[in-house]
């Protein structure tokens, strides 16, 4: 199976239903660190009011410090192994 990596631009919006979420930052007490979360995400629903949308999060990895390439590697890695077809990535 072949993952997508799409890089978020601060757009918030995502039109897959499921899909893993990598973000990058820099520790906040240290700027030598960077600290990774990867979250999977699953939007269930139509929209309707029988069947409101949800969204399900599911944190796999918290500010746990990596750098972006290790991250998104994992995040690939999970996303193969689940048969998710899309990562989307973000650094701040």
């Amino acid at each position: 199976m072949t993952v997508k990596i799409v890089c978020k631009e601060g757009d918030n919006s995502c039109v897959d239903s499921d899909y893993v979420h990598v973000c990058t930052s820099c520790d906040p007490n240290d700027d030598t660190v960077t600290l990774a979360t990867i979250q999977r995400v699953v939007d269930g629903g139509n929209g309707t009011l029988q069947s409101p949308p949800k969204r399900h999060v599911k944190r796999l990895v918290v500010d746990r410090p990596m750098s972006y390439s290790e991250a998104l590697g994992l995040a690939t890695c999970y996303a193969e192994r689940k048969g998710i077809p899309v990562v989307y990535s973000e650094k701040l």
